[in-house]
């Protein structure tokens, strides 16, 4: 795992957008891993927030906010190294998630639960069967 999203794990940048695109629906995936992190079904680009939201629109055709708040609705898994998920939906192969779109929140003791814990991580997912779903999580600083 790259230095970037290792460090967007740990919540150590909350200022950052983290974007996962599966291989499979990227035009030029060797041209986006010369700017993010190739892993082994696509690329996760760690960028800075609103350069972030533009290039998860434009490689998604989606407002990434409206994605998220739709995507909120369903809860699911999405994996920790945020490189796919499990769909709530069923599984097989059908249901890869094609992206995720992630931020980190900072810690809030003032508003409780989870962000009382640390850092937390909001990570929205889109499956192949048409299914979106998010899962959010406090973050690890031993993410790897």
């Amino acid at each position: 795992m790259g230095d970037a999203r290792r460090a967007f794990l740990a919540g150590e940048r909350p200022d950052d957008i983290c974007i996962y695109l599966r291989e499979d629906g990227i035009a030029d995936p060797e041209e986006l891993a010369d700017l993010g992190e190739r892993t082994a079904d696509g690329v996760v680009l760690v960028l800075p927030g609103a350069e972030g939201r533009q290039a998860f629109e434009s490689a998604t055709g989606l407002d990434p906010m409206s994605f998220a708040g739709s995507a909120m609705d369903t809860e699911g898994t999405v994996h920790r190294d945020l490189t796919g998920g499990d769909c709530p939906e069923g599984d097989g192969d059908d249901h890869g998630a094609r992206f995720i779109f992630a931020f980190a929140e900072e810690q809030n003791p003032e508003v409780g639960g989870q962000y009382a814990e640390g850092d937390v991580v909001h990570a929205y997912a889109a499956c192949d069967c048409g299914t979106t779903y998010s899962e959010k999580w406090v973050a690890e600083a031993d993410a790897s």
